[in-house]
């Protein structure tokens, strides 16, 4: 069994492809922008473009647009290969690295939009709460755990009192999607926007 890692909710884009839980190949990226661009191709450098009976793709929250390239891009490849194609949450993997070596409660907290941070605490890779996009102040008061993980790892750290948090600045990497436990994966492909949009619904 063969499966392609798709991440792409964030300022990095990376894909990895696994054979029986194998890394073969892998590409992580930071671009800040341009996923639709550096995607495709990069699939296609990994051994044997990438072709695999399972696709994993991030369901965010992160950026609208990242997100949403990441899932048009793995159901257009699962038309092609007729491969099953499952979503997973980008906060869970985050989570997912700190429990190596040994399983560590860690506070994810990612870069939101508006000014909010995505905000979710973990215990032994579990969610305890959902994904919140909250400004900093309520990011401090959501924070249950020594240890934050995430791009906004430090600047939430930094709110505390010195020496109480420990920052772990990471970002999502495909190629570490072996430490995310299956019962992370999903069919349901809709993107997990992590706050409500903006746009209103017109008055009658």
């Amino acid at each position: 069994m063969r499966t392609l890692a798709i991440e792409t909710a964030t300022e990095a884009c990376s894909v990895a492809l696994f054979e029986d839980g194998r890394l073969l190949g892998h590409d992580h990226r930071v671009l800040g922008r341009g996923h639709a661009e550096r995607l495709v191709p990069m699939i296609a450098a990994l051994p044997d473009k990438g072709k695999a009976q399972r696709i994993l793709v991030s369901r965010g929250p992160g950026s609208f647009t990242g997100v949403r390239i990441g899932i048009a891009t793995a159901r257009a490849l699962g038309i092609a290969w007729g491969a099953e194609v499952l979503g997973y949450p980008t906060l869970s993997l985050v989570a997912a690295r700190c429990l190596q070596p040994t399983p560590q409660p860690v506070t994810v907290c990612m870069n939101g939009g508006h000014g909010e941070w995505f905000v979710q605490n973990f215990d032994g890779g579990k969610p305890q709460d959902a994904v919140q996009s909250l400004t900093p102040d309520g990011a401090e008061k959501a924070c249950r755990h020594e240890r934050i993980a995430g791009n906004r790892a430090q600047d939430l750290a930094a709110r505390f009192a010195e020496g109480t948090k420990i920052a772990i600045d990471i970002l999502p990497d495909a190629s570490k999607l072996d430490l995310l436990h299956e019962s992370n994966w999903t069919s349901d492909l809709s993107p997990i926007y992590g706050r409500p949009p903006d746009a209103k619904p017109a008055a009658a």
